[in-house]
């Protein structure tokens, strides 16, 4: 909401520009996508590696807790 009245306040100030950021808009956001892909994927190896270094701590705390 926050970025269409902004959008709107441009409008009302310089309407060429809101209508360049309009069209420039969509695709900043498709060049920006694989970027944003990547940055997934990194997470997410980044979490697996995490999981797999704290998997022995984690199964010894359950053992000693179960005794």
């Amino acid at each position: 909401m926050k970025g269409f009245l902004l959008w709107i306040l441009l409008f009302y100030f310089s309407w060429p520009l809101a209508l360049l950021a309009l069209i420039l808009y969509p695709i900043i956001w498709l060049l920006l996508l694989p970027f944003r892909i990547f940055g997934f994927a990194v997470g997410a190896v980044f979490d697996l590696l995490k999981s797999i270094i704290t998997l022995p701590n984690r199964l010894l705390t359950k053992s000693r807790q179960a005794r």
